[in-house]
Parts: structure tokens; sequence; C-alpha cells
């Protein structure tokens, strides 16, 4: 069960996951300004007044009081540059998460990484026991991401995405 309401900041090697705010929407909307990046999840690029008016409403949280709404910016330490984000939807011990990473970042092994620091971060702190994502199945990068999280395919589809799931182990009590 999860034991917070808020999301609470992790990071990985080089990344910095910080808890959504709609302060970082306009850098954001400049990560998220490739429309390649669109190709398999839809959508288009957003501008920076109705990316700040999104994330208003998930900083809000779920409207579903059995269901939280967890979203983190990615920084790279290095430059201080923002390159992404995470989110997890978590219901009880399940989360469904999600990554994108903006196109001049990608192929650094940031969203490899970003997915393996959250799996871990919602087990050690959110109590979650089964991890799932749903990837397009000609989105072979991100099919590579769900793998290095510990995510295998299931022959289960929605949506016309094919599901994953993992069940990542609990850290260990030290």
């Amino acid at each position: 069960m999860p034991t917070t309401t808020a999301p609470l900041p992790f990071t990985t090697a080089r990344l910095d996951a910080l808890p959504l705010e709609p302060a970082y929407a306009e850098e954001m909307a400049a990560v998220l300004a490739d429309p390649a990046l669109y190709v398999f999840i839809g959508g288009g690029p957003p501008d920076p007044v109705a990316l700040r008016s999104r994330y208003e409403r998930q900083s809000a949280g779920s409207p579903d009081p059995g269901e939280l709404w967890w979203n983190w910016v990615l920084r790279i330490r290095a430059d201080g540059r923002l390159a992404g984000y995470v989110q997890a939807t978590v219901r009880g011990p399940r989360a469904e998460i999600a990554w994108v990473v903006g196109a001049p970042w990608q192929g650094r092994g940031y969203a490899s990484e970003a997915a393996q620091g959250l799996a871990a971060h919602l087990v050690a702190t959110g109590g979650v026991r089964e991890v799932v994502a749903h990837i397009h199945p000609d989105h072979a990068a991100s099919e590579a991401v769900a793998t290095a999280a510990g995510l295998r395919p299931t022959g289960e589809c929605k949506d016309g995405e094919r599901r994953w799931t993992g069940n990542p182990p609990v850290p260990e009590a030290r």
C-alpha cells in the first residue's frame, strides 16, 4: 500500500527526479517540442500554457482517493537541464509507469536509468509490488527501456499497446 500521497524525489547515477510542479512547464515544453516524440503515443508538442494547466491538474492529484498520480521531471545533474519525465499511477501495490525523454537526450541511456530508478523507488517508498507499462509493439526503444526496468511483455494488448509487467525486488532491510 502506498505510504505517501505526494511523490518523493529520487536520484539515479546521473539524474534527479523532481516532483512535478507547474513552474517546470516552460522548460518542459521545450524538452517535449519534437513532434517525433508523439509517433507512438499520439498527440503533439504542448505549448507552455497548456502544459502548465496539465501540470496543475496532475500536481493536484487524482480525483479517485484510491489512486495516486506521481509525476517527476528528470534533471540531468551534470548540466542542470530538464530532459524528460517519468510518471506512475499507483493503485494499491500496482503502478502503471511511463517515461519520455526529449529527443536531444535520447540514445544516452537516460530513459532506462530513469525507469529503473522509478521502479526501485516505487518499491522502496510506495509499497509497489507490480509495475506495468503499455508500449506500442513497434516502439523498440521503449521495449528496451521496459526490459532494462525488469518488465517483460505479456500477451495482453490494450488500445494497440502491449502490456509489460514485472515484480521489482523488494529492497533488503539494512
